[in-house]
């Protein structure tokens, strides 16, 4: 149990006031973070980059450069908002898990229902970034080996490379305690994003348009519904079309790093809600700033022909050595974001079923491995990358930024400090009906996607 001479006089501003002493240490963890401040950045912004960054210029394809950095913006503030709800309830009752908010807010059906949605959207979004190691690493052992990926042969079959890349990199990662120490692996895997950020404005200068190789240099016009050939070497301010349905659930799947703010939170050196708020903030702009160069960059190389993943769109032949090095790069990048991933769906996974329960290595192990073999088993089955973007990101993307933060915030913080009238609250309850509505809209325009038969 954390003494008193061990809380920071910013932590106990964010106990209720009127609590007794006893009362409120009783919420206390007994893990005393030691996870510095540049560890956790880099461990969130890991969370919150991971393959989503890959969807982003095709997601712009598909709005237009204007409503893609107006919805850019919107859900970047819109997230760092939900953290400090997050955060805020967190202080009000000094817990910091997902899964406890929602026990204190709506008692065993919050908690579980926390639960549920931290495991899909996690699981999701493990499944984007094994789908993304299932497609790459046959093309990247292809052209080291000289051997066409589509040889036939067992090391060039995506199925059994990833199961190869669970069992030797991803689980022994995975298997670790405490979230801080992959705070290295996070900072590689963030590098390597970086220099696949480089290579691709580099490459807008080095591809020649999609059907012709003439000058890239179009005037940008604002095009609705166009589908003229004429037209694919433009960059578009404002358009839609049956695909612009996936461009909102992408940008959110895209910042969700919600699962993880709490957990790392618990193991951030000095832990006060200011410092966690930096954290939060530098790693969502830096992670902006990411986005929106790739989204820009990618666009203006491909424009409309910029596919779901956009490594994938790079089809090269197997000389470009450069191509190879970022295929290389993205795949070590997704591949050491997963262990990471799954430490929320691990610890919801233990807070439903196994919560009065000490810690037994045999659980923790066979928990893992459970959750690496039925991904994995997903991926195997799943047939486009889009899919799982869209699904997920119109789904649990929504009930993780907007829904639960809202929800929780409203529930958590007494009345006597905020009444229901109090601006805090009304915003806070704007913020979930927000989100709500917008999983409707997108789930909705998914669906007639499906059924007009989009591709």
């Amino acid at each position: 149990r954390v003494n008193d001479a061990e809380v920071t006089p910013e932590e106990r501003e964010e106990f209720l006031p009127h609590m007794p002493d006893e009362q409120n240490q009783s919420h206390f963890t007994d893990f005393v973070g030691k996870t510095s401040l540049r560890m956790s950045i880099f461990n969130l912004s890991n969370a919150i980059m991971g393959s989503g960054i890959l969807g982003l210029a095709y997601a712009m394809a598909n709005t237009g450069i204007i409503l893609f950095v107006i919805l850019l913006t919107s859900i970047a503030t819109l997230s760092a908002y939900s953290i400090h709800l997050l955060l805020r309830s967190a202080g009000i009752v000094g817990i910091r898990s997902y899964e406890q908010l929602g026990n204190q807010a709506f008692g065993v059906r919050g908690k579980v229902l926390a639960a549920c949605v931290i495991s899909i959207h996690n699981i999701g979004a493990i499944s984007s970034y094994l789908f993304i190691v299932k497609s790459e690493l046959p093309l990247v052992i292809g052209a080291f080996l000289g051997t066409p990926s589509n040889s036939g042969e067992w090391y060039l079959k995506g199925d059994y490379l990833i199961i190869i890349a669970s069992l030797i990199i991803i689980l022994p990662l995975a298997l670790m305690r405490q979230l801080g120490y992959l705070g290295y692996s996070s900072g590689l895997s963030l590098t390597c994003m970086v220099f696949f950020l480089i290579s691709v404005i580099y490459k807008k200068f080095n591809v020649g348009c999609p059907l012709e190789d003439h000058n890239l240099t179009q005037p940008l016009t604002v095009m609705v519904n166009s589908t003229s050939e004429d037209d694919v070497c433009e960059a578009k301010l404002i358009t839609f079309n049956s695909r612009t349905a996936y461009a909102i659930p992408i940008v959110a799947f895209a910042f969700v790093c919600h699962p993880e703010v709490l957990p790392i939170y618990t193991e951030l050196w000095k832990a006060t809600k200011k410092r966690m708020q930096r954290v939060a903030n530098i790693s969502i702009i830096a992670m902006f700033v990411m986005y929106l160069l790739t989204a820009v960059f990618g666009y203006l190389t491909f424009y409309d022909k910029v596919e779901s993943e956009l490594i994938y769109t790079y089809k090269g032949d197997s000389a470009d050595h450069l191509i190879l090095c970022v295929r290389l790069a993205v795949l070590m990048a997704v591949t050491l974001t997963v262990p990471v991933i799954i430490f929320p769906i691990r610890r919801a996974l233990l807070q439903i079923f196994f919560h009065d329960k000490p810690f037994s290595w045999v659980r923790h192990i066979s928990v893992t491995f459970g959750l690496l073999v039925f991904v994995n088993i997903l991926v195997i089955l799943v047939a486009n990358i889009k899919d799982i973007f869209g699904v997920i990101g119109a789904t649990s993307a929504p009930t993780l930024i907007f829904i639960l933060p809202g929800i929780f915030y409203i529930r958590i913080v007494p009345k006597n400090l905020e009444p229901l009238n109090s601006r805090p609250k009304i915003q806070a309850a704007c913020f979930a009906a927000a989100g709500l509505l917008l999983m409707v809209i997108s789930i909705s325009l998914i669906i007639m996607d499906w059924v007009s038969g989009g591709q």
